[in-house]
Formats: structure tokens, C-alpha cells, sequence
């Protein structure tokens, strides 16, 4: 099915002997399967590329337009953005938003993002689905009505993505601003892509009409489309519906000419923001455009520096102890990129000595060449990101067109592996040289205090961007609904064969689950042991998170790291974590290198030893994580959630811990908690991806068929959930907060009971993505959140959505009238229908990945289910009649249930919160308690 690309020198993925260097024990050749697609152009200028596959059920259809946000006109920042969302809501024939009906009630997904370079427009569907979306993707290029409805609203809804993306985390505006800001001098990615509220209010509708005419149209676009089709039908198809949409009457060239001038002298910079919780110290320097001679030295660059536990940066700053988290990328876009390299201080650290520690790293790159076996890392982890892409058709076109849009090539990805294959030690010394200039960087801290963008000002003046032709004509409008076009039907379902599931009890109680979800070489490996959070006493929360996550700091027989080293030059991701009822630990790798990778995980899992210099450098920085999540309104209302809903039940304690209970953590509690509660009689092994199930199996069983543990498997813990709290309001008042975030949370069956199934439905029209009642009420009609939704966990039913502080109380409102709403309505025959296929797209999407196969079958055996539910999930929701449905949500899903969380800034909103519900409880953030269901109230 694929070709092969492969990395030169790639294959010498052996560490070079030395003290702190074992050798691996296998060696191999990575590789990436070559995109294959076909392409062609018609007449009007549309380019086509397409990409099969009849492995899949799906079909992805993605139309990627090469107008992005450097086209933002004079004064108009984020305005590509803001027309992304415009471009999607209506046409002639599609109502408002109708969109997301054709692709949510189909079993489909779809979205829609703008980058420097590009704005892309996607769907997932089922492949029958093909016609219907090529239809709305006609409908959009040819048809679309820009009216001031239209306008008014998405305005609005950017605007709150706008606080819930920038003003609300802790990090948002140095990631969206500050670093733009400063990065570039003359070219137009310098201003954020999202814009600014003020930029945003200026725009009219008019801007968005010659913004439409001037830059969008077929000879300005790709259409990519990717899954399960005929190729001969696609080409019709494209023939029937874009071959008589003219090229733009009055084009304008989107040739953006400026190019970055040389920086010849350092400047710094500090920035303020009011709710940082750590400071940020780094430098920016300019660097080449995607594609360029030195792009692919870059990438690794980039990767030797911190990619990874093993890379130089984290060894420097994160394993010293002097900072929470270190980066070093390389930012590109068609004209120009660049480097930055920066660290999130550890609070006790002297920020000018982290300051030195980059640069010491820096200048050694520059001055002295990497070592073979750092160049060999780099380049398999950059080939198995590749392979991770590719897992799927859709992820094949995402590559493909992301490379495509910056470089106008649409082999530039494959050409890009290819070239990084090529780097040398002696390639990676020079662009550091080259680029990493120091009489060219721009230094910035980035630490709280007033907002106070003229402290980060780029001292160059803004360039004057172009402005627009006025636009002609009128706006369409949609047609009167007896004139409308319907759109096409469903086309023919492709047979796809399951894959098959395996399972197998190795002789030591270890339970192994494997299936071939795809041929694309890379695979996953989910080890699934009892002891999540509910085994944690409620004063050491945070235990089992602890255990799982730092596992890898080292055994008896590897330091952390020697264990990085040696996944990182496999091209390996591990990653671990405790949920509610299990700890989780994760492999990825391409199915070469997965039996040397493999024999890391069990060390890890088998004997952990917790080096207690590590341990006490990963609880500090697991407490200073904390307090980044305590400074974000979203982050916290999930927090306070946990204890408000199960009280003193094993549910309510925090996985993550609180600051306190991870203060009292010993290492001792963290090889207790290991050797109780990780036990092979308990144990699920989940392995999928690109390699056999009998493989896959033998594999399990040669590195966990061994493992014998002396005690007894641990006793399932009793009535985790408890048996309910009462209803309350409560409001964490966080007077910084650049929005509010709003929970709602009420008792729910758990996913043994009878009722499972029903209530998945009535949720599903509650707050089941875009199609879902709540975003519907919240962002289409009101326009106040960028979304809203719900969903099921452990025994509760939870919604949520961000918003401006001022409509924090509205938000509520909506909330509590759909709640009732649902539950006295019944539910139509046509509306069931729509939501089983809601629910089982997504699920289907899922099972084709290996991470997403992993995560259903790990969490239904967590609940105590067989795998091979897994394959039953459409049967289950097609049993639930309209009437249960109904019922489970008069039973469960009701206003006066419902208890609410805000977190935000309570002068906006409490006192029409509290004509809503009477009984608020306010708590201020700063005494809150995370460790008892009171929250600290007094």
C-alpha cells in the first residue's frame, strides 16, 4: 500500500559507548510510508488531491485556501480568523449553522482552523457521506452569504474564544501576543493571528465581504480528500460540483513580498500580565521560512534541545531543578520563521541564573558539534511523529496540506524526511551558528503585574499592511425554504472488515488485548494497573498520579536518564498517568524498535525505584504545575468539581493532588503505593496499531510473562462513589480572571447499569458537541462562549462552557432551562436517530487509531466490561428506544439537581447569579481548599 522513505543515518540508532551511554540492543531502520495521491487541476484554477484508502469507513473531505492570517488587511488583525468562522455558517441553501447537523447527525465531525499561511475548512464523515460534503464545499466557495447576522454573531463568538485562548490561561498572552510581537519586524505575522478585541470591534461587514472577494475562490484553493472512495466517482463528483465556479473576478495577488531583515544588535524586553503564576525567561531570534536550505537542520536542531527527557535543555534547567519546563521550536511560515528557546522558572530559582543556564546551553551548541548519538535521536523521533501522523488517511492529508499551503509542493512533507534524513552533526552546528546569533536576540521575561502592552513593544514601528478593494454586488442571502437545494443523499457504504480482537491470560494473571488497527509500522502499548486516585487517602492525593507519572526516574538497573536516552533514540513516547480506578502507562513506537521500547516499559512497571533526588525534584514541580492550574478559571472549576460532587467518597479526592497533599508525599508512600496496588493479577495489557495480534501477544508475554509479585492483589475499593452530595451553588471568586468558566454537575448511573445506554442519548442531545442543545442555545444563539457541552464520567453527568465574567449568570440560566427542558419533552424517532449516529461516528473514529482503540477497551475493562464491547457500542445505543431516552433524562438530568461551580471574577455576576439561586456559596481563590468538600468556606 505505501512506499518507504528512509531516513539516511537514521538507521544508526546504536548510542555510542560510554559511561552514561549503554549501547541498545537492537538496532533498526525507521522508516515513513510516502504519501501516495493522485492530483489534478481544473480549469478554474482548483487544485485536487486525492488520497485513498479502503481500509477505513471514512472519507475526509478538507478544502485548504492559501489566505491565512499574514493577509489580514491595515487594522484588521485576526480578520482571516474571524472569516473562517463566517465562511462556515450559511449559504444559499444551508441555514444557519446547518453544517453541523450534516456532519454531527451523520456520525460525522467537522472544524475548520487558520494558520500564517492558510485557512482550512475539514470534515470526517461516514464515506458514504462523500457527495453531501463536496456539496457543502460548493455551497461555501460559490454561495456563501456574509450578512450582518453572520457577522455580528461570530464577532462575538471569536471574541470570547479570544478570553477563553488568550486572556484566561496564565501563559495565553505570551503565547499569542508577546512572542509575535517581538519575533518578527516587517512581516504581517507579526500581529496575532487571532487579532485583538479592538481590532475585532473596528471590523465591519463590509471588510468581511472584500475580504470574501478579493482572496477566496477556486484558483486560490486545494481540495483534499482522503478514505474510503472510487476514484472514478471523485473525479465526476468534482467535475458536478466545482467545475462551473469561476476564478475571483477581481483577484488580489497573495504574494506576500517583504522579507525579514536582518537583526544586527540584541534588545530585551519584560512583559506583565495579571495572572502569571510563574516567571519566563528566554530569548527569540528570526529564522528562515518553511522549506528553506536550512529548515530541516532546524527540526533537529530544535529536537537536541528539547524534545524529550533526554534533551539538553530539560537536562540543564528541568532535571537541575532551576525550572518547571524548558522549550526550544522552530515556528515557520511560507515567508519567514523563528526560534525561540525560553523556560518557565521554578519559583524558588534565580531567574538571571536560568537566564545563564540558556545561554550556556546555547553558546555550546553554537561553539562545539553535537554528538552522532543526538543526531541519531533527533531524527527517530522526527520520523515516528511522522509515522504517528500517518496512522490515518486523515492524518496523511493533514500532513500533506500543512506542507503543501507553505511551500506550494505537495511532496514538500515527504521531501522534508527526506532532507532531515540527510543532516548532519556538522549541518546542526551550523544553522545554530547561523540563526542562534547572539548580537540577533531579542531576551524577554514574561512574569505578573499590570497588563501593559507597551512593555513588550517591538520597537521597530508596525508596517502599514495592505488594504482592500471595496467589495461589490449585495450579499446573498438564504433562499426561502420551498427553493432551497437539499442537500444530496448517502452514497453507497463501503464493506471494511473489523479488526479482530484477541485475548489471552498469560500465566501469571496478566490479561492481553491486541488488535490490528491499521499498516502504517507504528504501534501502541497500554498497560492498565489497578491504584488510580481512589486508592489515594484523602491527605496524600495526588499519590497514584505521582507514582505512575515519575515511574520513569529510574529502576535498579537505569537512571531516568538512561531510560529517556534509550526510548527517545527508539523513537518511543511513553507517557503515564493515574486515573480515577487504574494508572495508565503508555508506549508508542514504530513496531521495529517496539521490543526494545517494550523492554523499558517493563523495567519501569516492574521496578520503579523512585531516586529520591528525582522524587523531590518532580514534586516540586508537580506543586508549581498546580499553581499554573490554579491561575486558569477552566482548569480550577474542573478541580473544585471532583470534591463538591463525591464529597468524601474515594471520587472526591484530586488526582492530581492539591498543594498540600503533595507537599506530605514521601518516596516511601510512592514505593508502597507500587508495590500494593501494580500487580500482575490485576494487570490489562491493550497493544494495537501496525502489528499482529499473535505478535502482539508474544510480545506482552515476553515482558510481562515473568513478572511475580509476593502479596496478594489489592481489594477493589468499596463505594467509590458514595451516595451523592447535596445540591449546591458555589462561586470561587477570582477577581484576575480574564473569564468565567461554569460547571454543572448532577448524579448519573455508571456504565454497568441499565440506564447506561439511554442516558449516553439524552446527553448526546444535551451537550453532544456542536449539534448538542447546550452549544446551540450558548454560542449559536447567544453568541457569549466559544462552546458549550456535556458529558458522562463516573457516576455524573457534568456541563460546561467558558464566557465573559458579565455572562457568567446567563450561561447558568441556559443551563438549568435545558436541563428541565430535556427532561420533559420526549425525545422524536428522528432526533434518536441522529444522536446514535452522533455517538457512534465519533466512537468508529476512535477504534481506527491506536491510542484511540486503547483508551475504549482500557476504560471499558476498567469498568468491568469485556473487550469486545468495544465492537457493540452502535448495537447498545440502537436498543434505547425514544421512550427510555426520555425517561433518563427526566430521571437524572434536572435543574434543581444540578449543582453549580463559576469560577471567575464574582463582581460581574453574583448578584444575578444570586436571582437565579438564592444560596450561593463565594469562596475566595486565594483561601480556597482543594481537600475537603467545604473548599475552605467559613
Amino acid at each position: 500500500m505505501y512506499r518507504t522513505i528512509l531516513a539516511a543515518g537514521a538507521a544508526a540508532i546504536a548510542l555510542a559507548t560510554g559511561a552514561t551511554a549503554p549501547v541498545l540492543a537492537q538496532e533498526a531502520t525507521l522508516s515513513a510510508p510516502e504519501i501516495a495521491f493522485t492530483e489534478w487541476t481544473l480549469d478554474n484554477g482548483l487544485r485536487v488531491i486525492a488520497l485513498p484508502d479502503d481500509s477505513t469507513g471514512q472519507v475526509t473531505t478538507s478544502l485548504w485556501y492559501e489566505v491565512g492570517s499574514k493577509h489580514d488587511p491595515e487594522g484588521r488583525s485576526g480578520f482571516a480568523h474571524l472569516f473562517e468562522h463566517i465562511l462556515s455558517r450559511k449559504t444559499e441553501n444551508m441555514f444557519y449553522n446547518q453544517i453541523y447537523g450534516l456532519t454531527a447527525d451523520v456520525g460525522g465531525t467537522r472544524n475548520a482552523s487558520t494558520g500564517a499561511d492558510r485557512t482550512n475548512y475539514y470534515e470526517t464523515v461516514p464515506a458514504a457521506y462523500l457527495e453531501t460534503m463536496l456539496w457543502t464545499h460548493r455551497e461555501r466557495m460559490f454561495k456563501p452569504v456574509v450578512d450582518q447576522e453572520v457577522f455580528d454573531r461570530e464577532r462575538d463568538v471569536v471574541k470570547e474564544e479570544l478570553r477563553q485562548r488568550v486572556l484566561a490561561p496564565p501563559y495565553g498572552r505570551f503565547q499569542r501576543f508577546v512572542i509575535a510581537e517581538n519575533a518578527y519586524d516587517v512581516l504581517p505575522q507579526r500581529r496575532p493571528g487571532i487579532g485583538s478585541i479592538e481590532d475585532l470591534d473596528s471590523a465591519t461587514l463590509d471588510d468581511a465581504r472584500a475580504f470574501h472577494q478579493a482572496y477566496y475562490g477556486p484558483d486560490t484553493a486545494t481540495l483534499i480528500v482522503a478514505g474510503n472512495f472510487d476514484m472514478n466517482n471523485l473525479r465526476a463528483l468534482v467535475d458536478d460540483y466545482f467545475a462551473d465556479i469561476p476564478r475571483r473576478a477581481d483577484p488580489v495577488d497573495l504574494t506576500i513580498s517583504a522579507r525579514e531583515p536582518q537583526r544586527t544588535q540584541p534588545r530585551s524586553f519584560v512583559a506583565t500580565a495579571p495572572n502569571v503564576p510563574l516567571p519566563v525567561a528566554g530569548t527569540l531570534w528570526k529564522a528562515p521560512g518553511s522549506g528553506e536550505a536550512d529548515s530541516a537542520a532546524l527540526d533537529v536542531l530544535a529536537a537536541v534541545m528539547a524534545r524529550g527527557q533526554n534533551s539538553r535543555l530539560y537536562d540543564a534547567l528541568v532535571r537541575s531543578g532551576q525550572a518547571v519546563d524548558a522549550s526550544f521550536f522552530y515556528s515557520e511560515s511560507e515567508e519567514g520563521g523563528f526560534l525561540a528557546s525560553f523556560a518557565i522558572t521554578n519559583p524558588q530559582a534565580d531567574v538571571d541564573a536560568v537566564e545563564a543556564v540558556l545561554e550556556a546551553e546555547l553558546d555550546r551548541v553554537r561553539s562545539e558539534p553535537i554528538t552522532a548519538a543526538e543526531l541519531a535521536e533527533a531524527k527517530s523521533e522526527l520520523f515516528s511523529d511522522s509515522l504517528r501522523r500517518r496512522e490515518t488517511a486523515r492524518g496523511r492529508a493533514f500532513e500533506l496540506g500543512e506542507a503543501l499551503v507553505s511551500t506550494g509542493n505537495p511532496r514538500a512533507a515527504d521531501a522534508r524526511l527526506e532532507a532531515i534524513g540527510r543532516v548532519t552533526v556538522e549541518d546542526v552546528q551550523r544553522v545554530a551558528a547561523k540563526w542562534l546569533d547572539p548580537q540577533a536576540r531579542v531576551d524577554m521575561r514574561y512574569v505578573a503585574g499590570e497588563e501593559n502592552p507597551a512593555a513588550y513593544a517591538n520597537p521597530v514601528p508596525m508596517p502599514t499592511f495592505r488594504s482592500l478593494p471595496a467589495a461589490t454586488g449585495e450579499p446573498l442571502s438564504v433562499l426561502p425554504e420551498g427553493q432551497r437545494q437539499d442537500p444530496p443523499g448517502p452514497g453507497t457504504v463501503p464493506s471494511v472488515e473489523r479488526p479482530a480482537i484477541v485475548e489471552r491470560d498469560l500465566a501469571n494473571g496478566v490479561s492481553v488485548v491486541a488488535a490490528q488497527t491499521g499498516d502504517v509500522p507504528i504501534a501502541t502499548m497500554t498497560v492498565l494497573v489497578p491504584g488510580g486516585s481512589i486508592s489515594d487517602p484523602r491527605m496524600k492525593a495526588g499519590l497514584a498520579n505521582m507514582a505512575a507519572s515519575i515511574a520513569d526516574q529510574g529502576t535498579a538497573e537505569m537512571s531516568a536518564q538512561e531510560i529517556a536516552q534509550k526510548l527517545e533514540s527508539l523513537g518511543a513516547s511513553f507517557g503515564a498517568t493515574a486515573g480515577s480506578e487504574g494508572s495508565f502507562f503508555s508506549l508508542t513506537a514504530p513496531v521495529a524498535n517496539m521490543a526494545a521500547a517494550g523492554e523499558v516499559l517493563a523495567s519501569v512497571i516492574k521496578g520503579a525505584t523512585y531516586p529520591e533526588d528525582a522524587f523531590e525534584r518532580e514534586r516540586k514541580r508537580a506543586i508549581d504545575g498546580l499553581a499554573v492550574s490554579l491561575k486558569d478559571p477552566g482548569a480550577l472549576a474542573s478541580m473544585v468539581a471532583r470534591p463538591v460532587l463525591y464529597g468524601d467518597a474515594p471520587y472526591g479526592t484530586l488526582p492530581g493532588g492539591t498543594q498540600a497533599s503533595l507537599a506530605s508525599l514521601t518516596r516511601e508512600d510512592l514505593v508502597r503505593h507500587r508495590e500494593t496496588y501494580w500487580h500482575p493479577a490485576r494487570t490489562k495489557v491493550i497493544v494495537s496499531g501496525g502489528i499482529a495480534p499473535e505478535q502482539a501477544v508474544a510480545l506482552t508475554n515476553a515482558l510481562f510473562g515473568d513478572w511475580q509479585v509476593a502479596s496478594a492483589p489489592p481489594a477493589e475499593i468499596a463505594e467509590p462513589t458514595g451516595a451523592g452530595e447535596p445540591v449546591r451553588t458555589i462561586v470561587i471568586d477570582m477577581p484576575d480572571a480574564g473569564q468565567a468558566a461554569v460547571y454543572a454537575g448532577m448524579r448519573a448511573p455508571s456504565r454497568t447499569d441499565s440506564d447506561y445506554y439511554a442516558l449516553e442519548i439524552a446527553n448526546a442531545i444535551l451537550g453532544g458537541g456542536s449539534s448538542g442543545r447546550l452549544f446551540e442555545e450558548v454560542r449559536t444563539k447567544r453568541s457569549i462562549s466559544y462552546g458549550a457541552g456535556s458529558g458522562l464520567i463516573t457516576d455524573r453527568l457534568v456541563a460546561s462552557s467558558q464566557t465573559q465574567n458579565s455572562t457568567a449568570d446567563e450561561v447558568v440560566q441556559v443551563f438549568l432551562d435545558e436541563f428541565d427542558r430535556l427532561g420533559n419533552e420526549a425525545v422524536a424517532d428522528d432526533l434518536l436517530n441522529r444522536r446514535r449516529l452522533y455517538l457512534g461516528g465519533n466512537y468508529a473514529r476512535s477504534l481506527e487509531t491506536s491510542g484511540g482503540f486503547n483508551a475504549i477497551v482500557a476504560n471499558l475493562m476498567l469498568d468491568g466490561l469485556e473487550p469486545a464491547e468495544a465492537a457493540r457500542y452502535a448495537e447498545r445505543l440502537q436498543a434505547v428506544s425514544p421512550e427510555a431516552a426520555a425517561k433518563a433524562a427526566g430521571d437524572y438530568i434536572t435543574a434543581d439537581g444540578a449543582t453549580i461551580i463559576v469560577v471567575g471574577n464574582a463582581s460581574e455576576f453574583l448578584d444575578d447569579l444570586r436571582a437565579i439561586r438564592p444560596d450561593v456559596e463565594v469562596i475566595p481563590a486565594a483561601s480556597l481548599d482543594l481537600s475537603s468538600a467545604d473548599m475552605g468556606l467559613e
